[in-house]
């Protein structure tokens, strides 16, 4: 797959994901094969006014390449000039953000609501491919809600306005991630413009990404539910295409070593405080469905040390 001058090995893209898609976490999926790794949304007004928390999120690491740093606003000229003013850090594609289903960015103007206002979708774009050097791509979602099913319209206007490419989700902002994903609009998306079209939605296995592409002509797949607690799903993807075997499930043994090895990252970039505290979501994932898992998401509250985490992992309650 080739977005604008860059070309991606492996066709499999971890979803940016607020609190998930973290440095720590995209090292992990990087290093089972994901192909481009999508960091947390930033917000382009908290850049301009230099918030201090912005500044954790644009942390990236030279081992993740190729990364895609993503921003969300609705006002064309602060996103812009603050792609402008952060082109110098080391991503390789801006992505905007125009699929955010959470009130707060909604209410703003931002996010999905962008899909109710397409002349401000290719200011957005025009102005930030010519602000920047760096492929501008755009992650849309269907439509806002039923009454206005329009992701082929956007498309087309971001193709226009300068867009490399193109992430599709097969859900409505009014759907948030409920109810099962339309493939078929990212075929008819895929059909509609010339540019990459990624797919996202509803992919949580090597079957269910195989299943996409060959239903959709998708030029590659987002991955980003699936990918929460099991970065060997890009480990699996990418010996499926190589082989076209499927790879079995990691033992409980490797996720627990999964566990420690990801807590260690995060203590190493955030401190044992924030680390270990971020830690307990991504444990709930890590065991979801084992036997005793329960038990164990309860006790994982209790921990506030790596030392703890270790002890209570290795005790295996579940």
């Amino acid at each position: 797959m080739k977005i604008g001058n860059l070309t991606i090995e492996h066709p499999y893209v971890l979803a940016p994901m607020a609190g998930v898609t973290d440095l720590p976490f995209r090292l992990l999926c990087k290093e089972q094969g994901a192909g481009l790794l999508c960091m947390e949304m930033v917000s382009a007004k908290a850049l301009q006014y230099e918030n201090r928390n912005t500044r954790e999120l644009l942390k990236i690491h030279p081992e993740e390449y190729p990364v895609s740093l993503q921003l969300f606003g609705s006002d064309p000229d602060v996103i812009s000039e603050q792609a402008k003013k952060i082109e110098e850090l080391p991503f390789q594609i801006l992505d905007i953000n125009m699929g955010c289903p959470v009130p707060k960015v909604v209410k703003n103007g931002e996010g999905s609501a962008l899909m109710k206002q397409p002349d401000l979708v290719y200011e957005i774009v025009s102005k930030t491919v010519k602000a920047i050097q760096k492929p501008v791509t755009v992650k849309i979602r269907k439509g806002f809600d039923d009454s206005s099913i329009n992701a082929v319209e956007i498309a087309k206007i971001i193709e226009e306005a300068g867009g490399a490419a193109v992430a599709v989700h097969g859900r409505t902002r009014e759907q948030y991630y409920s109810g099962e994903a339309d493939w078929d609009i990212i075929r008819q998306v895929k059909e509609a413009v010339g540019i990459p079209v990624i797919g996202n939605g509803d992919v949580t296995s090597v079957k269910k990404a195989m299943d996409m592409m060959k239903q959709t002509g998708c030029d590659g797949v987002m991955i980003a539910r699936g990918a929460q607690g099991n970065p060997w799903i890009f480990r699996e993807l990418k010996h499926y295409d190589e082989t076209g075997d499927i790879l079995p499930r990691p033992s409980n043994t490797e996720i627990r070593d999964m566990m420690l090895r990801h807590a260690a990252l995060q203590i190493k970039y955030k401190g044992e405080y924030q680390g270990i505290r971020q830690m307990r979501s991504h444990v709930a994932w890590y065991t979801k469905g084992m036997t005793g898992s329960a038990r164990l998401r309860e006790a994982i509250n209790q921990v506030e040390s790596y030392e703890e985490l270790k002890a209570l992992l290795e005790a295996k309650i579940y």
